[in-house]
């Protein structure tokens, strides 16, 4: 018994196609002298539950091209039709036939689906991973960190390294004594409190370094 023209049959969305196909999967993926395959069928007689059998059970590319270089999304007729291939079954909007014309710009020029080919333009040009060529490396490129805000006037930071030993255990009770009756001071914010903070400071750095020139050191040996 002959095998029936399983393209007649898709385009009719036959039920006999199915049970066919199951016996027979390598005809999913069949093409005739044109390179015509049962998706191109299904999407231009819009079948929409044959799409998504034939490229999820029977797994047919769903990028299958015809002798024109043309895939179903091509001979879409529907915007329906045409979301479920570019949006379920993620068809390449990209692909351009032997013209150089992707799918929106030869159903745009052929006049007869000016609304599918206003939906392929609202979506550009996406590959089959889903990206779009036209994506910028700024786009993905992380944000830069915002500057740190400027110091206040007059201070300045030094960097430094410090050893473990050359932290004090504690911080020297006669100059405690003096930040604490600083801070107590009604005009410690004013000039003259702020003067005696910068005395005080510059007092305790003046004795870091006494004991810094009177420590020790010695080079590392390894």
């Amino acid at each position: 018994m002959p095998t029936p023209n399983v393209f007649i049959l898709a385009s009719d969305n036959s039920p006999e196609l199915l049970p066919l196909l199951r016996s027979k999967p390598a005809l999913a993926s069949s093409q005739d002298e044109h390179g015509y395959s049962l998706l191109h069928a299904a999407a231009s007689y819009s079948h929409h539950d044959l799409l998504r059998t034939l490229v999820r059970d029977f797994h047919v590319d769903v990028n299958i091209t015809d002798e024109d270089g043309e895939t179903s999304l091509f001979v879409a007729e529907t915007v329906e039709t045409t979301k479920i291939l570019v949006e379920e079954l993620h068809c390449d909007t990209a692909l351009k036939n032997n013209e150089g014309s992707i799918a929106e710009e030869k159903i745009r020029t052929d006049g007869d689906f000016v609304t599918v080919a206003d939906y392929l333009k609202t979506v550009g040009t996406r590959t089959t991973s889903g990206s779009s060529p036209t994506d910028t490396p700024d786009a993905h490129r992380p944000q830069e960190e915002e500057p740190l805000p400027p110091l206040p006037p007059n201070v300045t930071v030094n960097m430094g390294t410090t050893t473990e030993d050359e932290v004090p255990d504690e911080v020297d009770p006669a100059f405690r004594a003096r930040i604490e009756a600083l801070a107590s001071r009604e005009d410690f914010q004013g000039e003259e409190g702020q003067k005696q903070l910068r005395e005080l400071v510059t007092d305790a750095v003046r004795e870091v370094e006494r004991d810094a020139d009177g420590r020790d050191v010695r080079r590392r040996v390894e």
